[in-house]
């Protein structure tokens, strides 16, 4: 290969053109980027990036090692891939011809429906979003955040230690419960109502509501004034967060003749249906040889490891490889606790309480599954929790 195009300027991408550089690869290369900015880490935007204890400088990802002899297009979207000629057209018209193609762009949050252009309505994926909510988290104001999972969560934490009145609201009987079960999701959700968070689980939202007046703009936006849930009741609200999941970014390669489904369906190590293609990151389902289902892992560890080895199914032309992909591993902070899960865990799964105790809320806890380790759960164990996670060791597939 002469030359590589990485779609995607974020962690994933930045992994991807690392990993070919550090294997070897001296051709062109060329990282598109829809967001003007450079390279940024995203977990601190929803906590110290949003409550203003770091800077926007501070998550840049670059180091002053990194010698990528790149070359960034920013701040102009991906818009089709042709998958005869190898070539990607961009937004502003311009074709870029590459000999490789990594496809890392990522996912973008999901929004509620019906609600775009209301003012004091958010979500939070990238640092325009989380500027835009930092100016309205004032001290006494009223927040409902849609969705318990961990941005929502955290993003209630950060809210709380701001002086807001926060109420978390999550269609499922139990905070977390895909992720981590029912019965240590409820352990994890305890930390809300300690915290003087409002929890409502099980109930739906119907719908938000705006003020009746439009506000004296010249555009004539209305502001959120509540949100009515599915049991009637309503929530009076100066702010929303949606936090109900990410949409994988692969609208632009329709009819590229790539598999998609709940992101790019891939191989075990990032491989497609095309053979100068590999996908990477958040918008990557990758084949798990366990289960034989396709999973996007929206974690930072993954955007940061596992480009490396689609990297080198890239450069090997599709040749055999044996090497091991690493279980799923992802952490969250909330209001002062540090959670950390690893692997991937069933409603059916055996656990067990290894150290420590749910009424703490201080514990690991082990997931089994016909007697064999599949998960772990670490809520302020972060020694003990790393020691289990080595335990945790997939066979190696086949590329």
């Amino acid at each position: 290969m002469k030359h590589v195009a990485i779609v995607g300027a974020s962690l994933a991408g930045l992994s991807a053109a690392r990993a070919l550089r550090a294997q070897g690869f001296d051709g062109q290369l060329t990282v598109i980027g829809d967001e003007a900015q450079r390279p940024y880490d995203r977990p601190p935007l929803s906590k110290e990036f949003l409550c203003g204890n770091v800077s926007e400088g501070d998550l840049a990802l670059e180091s002053g090692d990194d010698d990528l002899q790149a070359d960034w297009r920013l701040g102009v979207a991906a818009a089709k891939l042709d998958s005869r000629s190898g070539a990607i057209e961009l937004a502003d018209g311009t074709r870029i011809d590459a000999d490789g193609v990594v496809i890392a762009t990522g996912s973008r949050a999901r929004r509620w429906p019906g609600c775009e252009g209301m003012a004091g309505v958010h979500v939070i994926r990238t640092i325009d979003d989380a500027v835009a909510l930092r100016a309205e988290l004032m001290p006494g104001a009223r927040l409902v955040v849609i969705g318990a999972g961990f941005v929502g969560a955290e993003v209630a934490s950060t809210a709380r230690k701001l002086g807001l009145d926060v109420t978390v609201v999550e269609a499922a009987p139990t905070p977390l419960q895909m992720q981590l079960g029912r019965w240590l999701g409820g352990v994890v959700a305890g930390a809300h109502t300690a915290n003087g968070t409002t929890l409502i689980c099980g109930v739906g939202v119907a719908g938000l509501v705006g003020e009746e007046r439009a506000l004296r703009t010249p555009s004539g936006v209305r502001r959120v004034a509540g949100v009515d849930l599915t049991d009637g009741r309503h929530l009076p609200a100066d702010v929303v967060v949606v936090g109900i999941g990410g949409v994988p970014n692969i609208d632009w390669l329709q009819g590229s003749g790539l598999e998609l489904g709940n992101g790019v369906l891939c191989g075990t190590h990032g491989q497609t249906a095309l053979p100068n293609v590999v996908a990477v990151g958040d918008c990557a389902g990758w084949l798990d040889a366990d289960t034989g289902a396709h999973h996007r892992v929206e974690h930072w560890t993954g955007a940061l490891e596992r480009p490396a080895m689609a990297v080198a199914a890239l450069l090997a032309g599709g040749l055999r490889q044996e090497s091991t992909v690493k279980p799923p591993y992802f952490w969250s902070d909330q209001y002062g606790s540090r959670i950390q899960f690893a692997g991937l865990a069933r409603p059916d799964d055996e656990i067990t309480i290894e150290e420590g105790s749910c009424e703490d809320r201080c514990l690991l806890a082990t997931y089994r599954r016909d007697g064999r380790l599949v998960a772990v759960l670490g809520i302020d164990q972060p020694r003990l929790f790393t020691r289990w996670r080595r335990q945790l060791v997939s066979m190696p597939t086949a590329v």
